[in-house]
Formats: structure tokens, sequence, C-alpha cells
């Protein structure tokens, strides 16, 4: 039985950009990220969009490729027999048999997202940002999209089979 879904995979990576044209809009948060980023409108148009908009597409397939331990719980399963099912012991297809449709909700899978955002996402911005020496209002503004986007994210990998 596969547990992944290849096409859930880019979709989710794709839905990073997608929530990233919705979030940093100006007329959403946009203009306050750019305060808070100490970032100029001649700054933003200055960068070279391909570059910048190609890389954050890898990245996010990065997260969506790895998303998949966290979301799924019958990926530990899965890890247990070296990924080859093939050599599997007859009692890995009695348990997914079992339990492969257990948690596979697009809700459990936004669920541990969110979690993955709250507890990976915003302490690795925000130690960042204080470094940096960015106020809270730039911790929050990013954090937050990568708490919603890895919602987003987790739910499509997890609920799409």
């Amino acid at each position: 039985m596969d547990l992944l879904n290849p096409l859930a995979i880019v979709v989710a990576a794709v839905s990073a950009l997608v929530v990233g044209f919705i979030w940093y809009n100006p007329k959403v948060f946009g203009t306050a990220w750019m305060q808070a980023a100490g970032m100029t409108d001649e700054q933003i148009k200055g960068g070279n969009m391909l570059k910048i908009f190609g890389l954050a597409l890898v990245f996010a397939f990065l997260l969506a490729t790895a998303l998949p331990g966290i979301v799924i719980h019958q990926m530990g399963a899965f890890s247990l027999v070296g990924g080859d099912e093939a050599n599997a012991l007859p009692s890995y297809a009695a348990f997914l048999a079992d339990y492969s449709d257990v948690f596979r909700t697009f809700k459990h899978g936004a669920f541990h997202g969110v979690f993955t955002g709250i507890f990976i996402a915003l302490p690795i911005i925000g130690t960042n940002a204080l470094f940096e020496r960015k106020s809270a209002k730039y911790i929050f503004i990013n954090s937050g999209y990568w708490i919603v986007t890895l919602g987003v994210m987790g739910a499509i990998i997890c609920g799409w089979r």
C-alpha cells in the first residue's frame, strides 16, 4: 500500500507559494512585514524574482518531502521495515490492513502541520530574529506564515491519499 501521494507532495510545495502570495500581500501582512523587516519598495522590486521564487519552491519541496514523517503516523511503521515493503514481515501488511487509514485526514494533517510550525518554525525564526535585532512583529508575521503554511501542507500530505 502506498503511504505517499507524490502529487500531494508537489501540491503541498506549491501551496507554500500560494499562501505566501496571500500572507505577504500589502493588504494582509505585506506592508507590516516590510516595515518590520526594514525593507523598501525599491529593495523588493530590485530582487531577482525568478531566483527568489525558484529557490522558495525548492525549499518548500524539501519541507514537503520531510513532512510525511510528521503528519502520517504510518510512516513510522514504514521506517521500521527500512523503507522496503517487499522485504517486510507479514505483520507489516497486517498492520497496514488494520491501520492504513487511521488519522489519515486533512484535519489531522493540518493539526500536526500547525504544531510543527509552532514547535519548530517559531523557535527557529524567533531565535534568528532575536540575534538580528528584529521586532516581535517580525517574528509573529513570519512565524504565522509558516504555522499556516505547514498546516496547509500537512493537511494536503496527510489527507490526500
